[in-house]
C-alpha cells in the first residue's frame, strides 16, 4: 500500500556532468506531474514523465532538475530585454524623484546586472547529460517510492485498525437487533391493555410486532456490511488500493445510513452513528493512497 505524499531526491555525477533531481508528490485524483527544469531539458520533460509513470500512478508530482555542466560545451547568451526595460525604467523613475542624481546607466552596467543576461547552451542534452538526468530521476523516484510506501503501511495499519472497530460496531448491532421487535412488542401489548382494561387480543399484538419487524429489519444491511468488511481488508493487501476502497467506503456509508434511517431504537442508533464517525475516518484517510 502506498501514499500519495512523499519525497525523494536524486544526484548523478559523471564525465564533468552533475545532475540533481527532487521529486515531490501530494494527493491528486489523476496521475499530474509538472516538471520545472533548465531550457535544455525542455526537450527531456516527456522522457521525465514517461519515467514517473513507470513508477507512480496517482497523485500531483513536482519535478525540479537541476544541473552542473563543467566540459567545454558550445553557449550561446541571450539578453532578456524584458528585464532590462524593467532596470532602465526604475532608474528613470529613481533620476526622476531625485532630479540631482544622475542617470549613469549605461549597456554594460545593464549587462552585468542578474538576469539580464543568461548563458544557454545552443542544443539539448547530449547522451552523458541524458543518462546523468536518467539516472538522478530513477533514484528520487526510487526515494519517493520508499517514503510513500512507508507512509502507506502506516495508513494500513490505522484503516485496519479502525475496521476491526466498524466490525465490532456491526456486531453490538446485530446482537441488539433481534430485542428490538420483542420490546415493542411487550409494549405495544402493555399499552393496549392499559386502554382496554386488561383486555389484549394477543393475534392482533403478533401481527403487528411482525409489522414493526418487517419494517425496521436490518438483516440484509448487516449482512452487506459483513461482506464490506472482508473485502476491505483484502483490498488493503494491494498495492495500489485508492479507487477501490474509495468506491467500498461509500457503500459503508450507504449500508450505515440505512441501519440509521431504520433504526427505532436508541442503542442501534448510538453504534451506528458512532459507525458513522469511524466511517468518515477512514475515507479522510483513503484520500491519502494511491
Amino acid at each position: 500500500m502506498y501514499s500519495m505524499t512523499g519525497y525523494g531526491k536524486g544526484e548523478f555525477r559523471a564525465e564533468g556532468v552533475e545532475v540533481r533531481v527532487e521529486v515531490k508528490s501530494v494527493n491528486n485524483r489523476y496521475l499530474d506531474v509538472a516538471v520545472k527544469s533548465p531550457r535544455i531539458f525542455l526537450a527531456a520533460e516527456e522522457r521525465i514523465r514517461a519515467l514517473v509513470r513507470e513508477k507512480i500512478s496517482r497523485g500531483h508530482l513536482d519535478v525540479f532538475v537541476s544541473y552542473t555542466d563543467k566540459r567545454d560545451r558550445s553557449r550561446v547568451l541571450s539578453v532578456d530585454e524584458a528585464v532590462a526595460k524593467s532596470y532602465f525604467a526604475a532608474a528613470e523613475q529613481l533620476c526622476g524623484s531625485i532630479p540631482a542624481l544622475p542617470n549613469d546607466l549605461t549597456a554594460s552596467v545593464l549587462l552585468r546586472l542578474p538576469d539580464v543576461v543568461r548563458a544557454e547552451e545552443q542544443s539539448g542534452p547530449d547522451e552523458v547529460l541524458a543518462a546523468a538526468l536518467d539516472g538522478a530521476l530513477r533514484e528520487a523516484l526510487d526515494a519517493l517510492s520508499e517514503m510513500r510506501h512507508a507512509e502507506g503501511e502506516r495508513l494500513k495499519a490505522d484503516l485496519l485498525a479502525r475496521m476491526e472497530q466498524i466490525s465490532a460496531l456491526r456486531d453490538r448491532i446485530a446482537a441488539r437487533a433481534p430485542a428490538v421487535a420483542e420490546e415493542y412488542r411487550k409494549k405495544l401489548s402493555e399499552r393496549i391493555g392499559e386502554y382496554l382494561g386488561g383486555k389484549v387480543d394477543e393475534t392482533r399484538i403478533l401481527t403487528e410486532a411482525a409489522v414493526f419487524a418487517d419494517k425496521y429489519n436490518i438483516d440484509e444491511e448487516l449482512t452487506r456490511l459483513s461482506s464490506h468488511i472482508r473485502e476491505f481488508r483484502s483490498v488493503c493487501e494491494s498495492e495500489t488500493v485508492g479507487r477501490k476502497l474509495d468506491f467500498l467506503i461509500q457503500e459503508f456509508n450507504r449500508e450505515c445510513n440505512t441501519v440509521c434511517s431504520k433504526s427505532n431504537d436508541k442503542e442501534v442508533t448510538a453504534a451506528a452513528l458512532e459507525m458513522k464517525n469511524e466511517i468518515e475516518k477512514v475515507r479522510e484517510q483513503i484520500q491519502n493512497l494511491e
